[in-house]
């Protein structure tokens, strides 16, 4: 109850501002980076190597990019794809485009191949942006895309751009000279808070990425909430070593800093060795992280000064409950709000109350029934189905019973509970549920398996298709790879179910990278291990060693392909094990055992 007064007193002064933002008004990113240039002209803004700009600098390298992109026809509602790495002239695109109300599509710099020519394609774009550091990335479907695009080659200051790219117009060179001043208000006419501003694409762990529609309103609204849950100043550094093409570094983490007045330091790439020397070198108070960004961080070694630093909040989530009190406390990281939310997702929480594992919950049932839009409904993960009534409809679970989290989605065009969807009708749809607690009614489906306990707090249990059923059981391959952390040698984990012929459901699997440095893998310990810490239908039943794991662009494990492999000994050339109960231990998966799996003679 203290939790929840204390929390509306804080956020009570805030609310008219928070309730102002619709998708009919006119706050726009472009507006919004005047007024901080104005206010805060010869403040630092970002930080990058040895680069210090300021707010007024930044904002007229965006306005040479809004006058560039005026010459060349582009206007309000077109889209200009980016592939670009991490660096200032990023942030100056975009935002500059964003001055005409021209989308970015913001592309995965990880990309290659029919995956980037698929990402290209489903922008929508007629034109891209393309850092000369990306060229090789480019040159793998550059002859093979859908459509058409006028390439402009952004060359970096200080980097000759590599030799022999036929394709491309200089767009480093084109700037020069452009007027420094904001373009007129009248460029963007028109432009509404509800209009897109960038298209961010999701991860693809379980599939091609797709374009998610991220708005003005979004930027604006989710900037002042983020700086106000932080308590940011224009006296903060926030550090980002995450990929700005995603929502968390590139959307997250520089909307709160703008709303802020505050410096944004930016890393070209995450460096776990290198990561607390750049926090001390920009003098940084809060930085942002996501998946497995913190176990990386543990996983270094030790050092005297792991607890040096002028760190007082971190943001983010995906933070492990295995890993959640190793990083605050060896790190010293006095508050860490973790949250639950997605790109395109209309349905959140933030815990402000640093209740270990949890993403949050409202503080009071009053402010839960006046602001929340969540339910978690019964889901049959072996069908992969909701379950509902005799009526119907679908059925709320019960206090710490696991199950899809959904948000309802409001009549008409509000702010609160808004999906925006994705470019593709048909993706959007498949995220839409229909008819859920009463006729006519429509659902966000976020894919994700959370539970809530009976104090209200919200808990991450799995991804939809990661949760798998085995001899009747459901099991939470996160739950899984949390307990198989603690055991000695294993590093980047990754549990999955694998379909086993003439078994119904799906046997567990993990492949995991040894750690450096680590003993061999010992099967007749690990089976002593497993069996003492999980029940028999929740142990692997198969284990692969692999050099190294597939990663998206922001360090979340890809299963995909570890799934289609599955366990069979001909097709694969890594170490294999199966569970053998009768010689308690983990023994080589041969070709014989792998026919005698097929068969059903030996016993799994």
């Amino acid at each position: 109850m203290f939790e929840g007064v204390r929390f509306f007193a804080r956020a009570l002064p805030h609310l008219p501002r928070f309730a102002s933002y619709r998708p009919d008004g006119d706050a726009n990113v472009g507006a919004l980076l005047e007024d901080r240039a104005e206010e805060f002209a010869d403040r630092p803004f970002l930080l990058f190597e040895d680069q210090r700009l300021t707010y007024a600098e930044h904002n007229a390298a965006a306005n040479r990019v809004a006058y560039w992109a005026r010459d060349q026809g582009l206007r309000r509602g077109d889209v200009v794809a980016l592939l670009m790495e991490n660096r200032p002239e990023y942030l100056a695109i975009w935002m500059g485009l964003a001055k005409l109300g021209v989308k970015a599509a913001l592309i995965n710099t990880n990309l290659t191949g029919k995956t980037l020519r698929h990402a290209l394609a489903t922008s929508e774009a007629r034109h891209l942006v393309l850092g000369a550091e990306c060229s090789d990335r480019f040159r793998t479907t550059a002859d093979d895309l859908e459509r058409t695009l006028e390439v402009w080659v952004h060359t970096e200051p200080g980097r000759e751009p590599e030799k022999g790219e036929s394709w491309g117009f200089d767009l480093a060179d084109a700037l020069v000279g452009r007027p420094l001043q904001n373009p007129p208000p009248a460029w963007r006419e028109g432009l509404v808070s509800g209009d897109d501003l960038v298209y961010i694409y999701t991860s693809g762990t379980t599939g091609p990425p797709k374009a998610a529609r991220f708005s003005h309103l979004r930027f604006v609204s989710g900037g002042d909430l983020g700086a106000w849950a932080q308590d940011l100043s224009a006296i903060d550094v926030h550090y980002c070593a995450l990929p700005l093409y995603h929502t968390a570094g590139g959307i997250m983490q520089i909307g709160a800093t703008m709303f802020a007045g505050a410096a944004f330091a930016l890393r070209r790439r995450f460096s776990a060795s290198a990561f607390w020397d750049d926090v001390r070198k920009y003098d940084a108070t809060a930085f942002q992280y996501i998946g497995e960004f913190c176990r990386y961080l543990v996983n270094q070694p030790e050092r005297p000064d792991d607890g040096e630093h002028g760190i007082r909040v971190v943001i983010g989530n995906g933070l492990r409950p295995d890993i959640w009190p190793v990083f605050r406390d060896r790190f010293a990281i006095p508050r860490i709000l973790e949250f639950y939310g997605a790109t395109e997702g209309n349905v959140g929480f933030m815990n402000f109350e640093n209740k270990e594992g949890s993403v949050g919950r409202y503080p009071s049932a009053i402010l839960r029934r006046a602001m929340s839009n969540a339910k978690i409904v019964r889901f049959d993960v072996e069908n992969e189905a909701h379950v509902r009534s005799e009526d119907g409809f679908c059925i709320e679970c019960d206090a710490d019973e696991p199950g899809e989290l959904i948000g309802r989605i409001p009549e008409g065009d509000k702010s609160s509970g808004r999906f925006e969807g994705y470019t593709s009708k048909e993706d959007t749809d498949e995220k839409i549920l229909r008819d859920v607690f009463e006729a006519g009614d429509i659902w966000y489906r976020t894919g994700d398996l959370l539970r809530q306990d009976a104090e209200g707090f919200h808990y991450f249990v799995d991804r939809i298709g990661d949760t798998f059923r085995w001899k009747g059981e459901n099991v939470s391959t996160q739950e899984v790879a949390e307990v198989l952390a603690d055991f000695p040698g294993l590093d980047m984990i990754n549990v999955y179910g694998v379909e086993v012929a003439g078994a119904e459901g799906r046997a567990g699997m993990m492949a995991f990278v040894p750690a450096e440095g680590g003993a061999p893998f010992d099967g007749a310990v690990f089976h002593e291990f497993v069996s003492e810490r999980l029940a028999s239908y929740a142990a692997p039943l198969f284990v692969r060693i692999i050099e190294s794991p597939e990663l998206t662009g922001t360090f979340k494990l890809r299963k995909v392909t570890l799934k289609e492999e599955g366990f069979d000994p001909s097709r694969l050339t890594d170490p294999l094990y199966v569970r053998d109960d009768e010689a308690d231990a983990y023994v080589p998966l041969t070709p014989e055992r792998f026919a005698a799996i097929a068969e059903g003679t030996f016993r799994l």
